[in-house]
């Protein structure tokens, strides 16, 4: 067996990857986390190693202009039917990134699940802080810029993220058009980033490279989070001819 081991060192290295290990053991079938430790300054965990390829890396010739085809339209089909499942069992995975989902023979396998949170079963963590600014739902950029803690993405945020990380990975763009509004994001802080995605009304980035899919995107990241779709309805409405 091919195995994959990570490991944190240093007091906040070890309680993140120490979290990690609770999380996966809670949220996967049994024997996943195949053994763990931790001392006082390291943590580590030994898993299966999932053998595919990535979000980011699935998507790559559409990113490239290259091709649409059906089976990149499956690609992230089958993502977004993994994080229903995932929401279905109650859990939030918490950093959902086109890194972050291996597409497997045996279907979407999560990792870097460090974040992950359940209401009855593992509650958020206070050291995390949102990850990446431009794939956050502006109601949870704008929480965490009020200082609410611990950040605790709801379900319908993850969706935001994941449309948003679908068309980052199918554009190689982030979604916002930030230049329209004279923010240069490669230049401001991340409190800053997130305090603007949270109280600044910044359109989407056009023209749309795949209309079909984007249009489907689009209707995600500007639908108030009360009304957001889920991920079983993103699903279904990029299954849509």
């Amino acid at each position: 067996m091919t195995v994959a081991v990570k490991a944190g060192t240093g007091p906040d290295g070890a309680a993140i990857t120490a979290r990690e290990t609770a999380a996966v053991t809670r949220m996967s079938a049994p024997g996943t986390v195949l053994a763990h430790g931790r001392g006082d300054a390291l943590a580590w965990m030994l898993t299966p190693w999932y053998d595919g390829l990535s979000t980011w890396d699935v998507l790559h010739d559409v990113r490239a202009g290259t091709c649409q085809s059906p089976a990149a339209r499956h690609h992230m089909i089958d993502l977004c039917e993994a994080v229903a499942a995932l929401h279905r069992e109650g859990w939030v995975h918490g950093d959902l990134q086109p890194s972050h989902a291996i597409h497997t023979t045996d279907g979407i396998r999560f990792v870097d699940c460090s974040w992950s949170w359940h209401p009855d079963r593992l509650a958020p963590s206070l050291l995390f802080r949102g990850g990446l600014p431009h794939l956050l739902a502006p109601e949870l950029a704008q929480s965490i810029h009020e200082g609410v803690r611990p950040v605790a993405p709801s379900m319908s945020a993850e969706v935001y993220t994941l449309a948003a990380s679908l068309w980052w990975a199918a554009t190689g763009d982030w979604p916002r058009d930030y230049a329209h509004t004279g923010i240069a994001p490669g230049k401001v802080t991340a409190p800053v980033l997130r305090q603007i995605i949270g109280t600044c009304q910044i359109p989407l980035r056009r023209p749309y490279a795949w209309p079909d899919v984007q249009q489907v995107l689009a209707a995600v990241l500007t639908a108030p989070a009360d009304c957001r779709r889920t991920a079983a309805e993103l699903a279904q409405r990029l299954r849509s001819p």
